[in-house]
């Protein structure tokens, strides 16, 4: 069957595709979908997830909130949580029910401008903020609203491209496994920071750096299910770096590196990475790639710290700014910035390759988040 591709009206309806549930009995799941509203998005797509075959549908979108490029979930799923993209930088929270968003409360200030990411940890939410170059922490009430203000902890540093590391841009915000440390990521110093958190204020405190490839980017993380992998991509350099955590002691190690197939990159342009994922069962590693618009999926048989390319595709579109599996891990979904769609991708259960099923328009994705 040819990969499906959903487009929408103005209402929201889904218009062609195979979107639909099929009367199959099964309910069917719920996705968000965040955009650059300055780049023709509409905000925050509420999209429909097929049971069966996992198509999107775009049921109804929420704007008014500019650059929602970045979601997570809390409250056991039952709150949304977005950034504002803008300057001055701005976080909302939504309770998320019944297929509709409804705003708890009005934005409030992130702490710092160009907020690029956000995650939750218990009690405090979670941003770091590209543009200030800071990362902040944001108390919630016990019905997951904002109760800021946000405590802020900026960043120091620079690095050897005068053009994109003049000075700090934190990328990405996460809590650790067990909850006791804060990890980030700094595309203008080069370096990965732990943090602390007080769980009633948020105050931050830098606990330990770790200084990474001069000139390389960090721009994303993520953590290998066994706890103690940790794997740093770049944006600056095609790079893919393996560390060692340590969790009793909160520090962070660089262990290895492994170079990011940039092949399929036009002449004269340069490939930028952009999102590492590992599978929940440990055993792959998918990258993607803009400039080149691929997908890369690693092996991870030779263990947790030795990734090997096994397979790459191209991401159905232009510009891969995130990538994620459903909560099947059936199957992963790309947001496409600049083509304006999400596509997905159906995964070997024995390879990890992944194979284009379909696709749905999205001005200007930029992040999906499964309910």
């Amino acid at each position: 069957m040819d990969p499906a591709r959903v487009r929408y009206d103005r209402e929201g309806s889904a218009v062609g595709g195979t979107a639909q549930a099929g009367g199959t009995g099964r309910r069917e799941g719920r996705a968000y979908i965040g955009s650059f509203t300055t780049g023709g998005g509409r905000g925050i797509t509420i999209a429909a997830v097929d049971p069966e075959s996992g198509a999107l549908t775009p049921r109804s979108a929420v704007d008014g909130l500019v650059n929602p490029s970045c979601l997570a979930l809390g409250g056991d799923g039952g709150v949304l949580y977005a950034v504002s993209d803008a300057d001055p930088g701005g976080v909302a929270a939504f309770r998320a029910a019944d297929g509709e968003l409804r705003a708890l409360g009005p934005v409030t200030g992130a702490g710092g401008s160009g907020p690029t990411h956000l995650s939750v940890r218990d009690r405090l939410l979670l941003t770091a903020h590209y543009t200030s170059g800071s990362v902040g922490a944001l108390p919630l009430a016990s019905d997951g609203r904002l109760a800021g203000p946000p405590a802020v902890l900026a960043h120091e540093g620079s690095g050897p491209d005068t053009d994109r590391q003049a000075g700090p841009h934190a990328h990405q915000v996460v809590p650790a496994p067990g909850g006791r440390w804060v990890l980030s990521v700094d595309l203008g110093t080069d370096s990965a920071r732990v943090c602390t958190a007080e769980p009633a204020t948020g105050a931050l405190r830098l606990h330990a750096e770790t200084v990474l490839r001069r000139g390389s980017g960090p721009r994303h993380l993520a953590f290998h299910p066994d706890g103690t992998t940790v794997y740093v991509l770049h944006e600056l350099e095609p790079l893919l770096t393996v560390c060692r955590w340590d969790p009793a002691a909160g520090r962070l190690a660089a262990l290895a590196e492994v170079a990011v197939d940039t092949d399929g990159t036009p002449d004269g342009a340069r490939a930028y990475p952009s999102v590492v994922r590992p599978s929940a069962d440990g055993r792959f590693l998918w990258v993607a790639v803009r400039g080149s618009n691929r997908l890369l999926t690693y092996s991870l048989a030779a263990g947790a710290d030795a990734p090997r390319l096994a397979s790459t595709v191209d991401c159905g579109g232009s510009w891969p700014r995130d990538l994620v599996t459903d909560p099947s891990e059936r199957r992963l979904y790309v947001a496409n910035e600049w083509s304006g769609d999400v596509t997905w991708f159906d995964v070997d259960p024995e390879s990890g390759a992944l194979r284009r099923a379909g696709a749905v328009e999205v001005p200007a994705a930029a992040c999906v988040v499964f309910a």
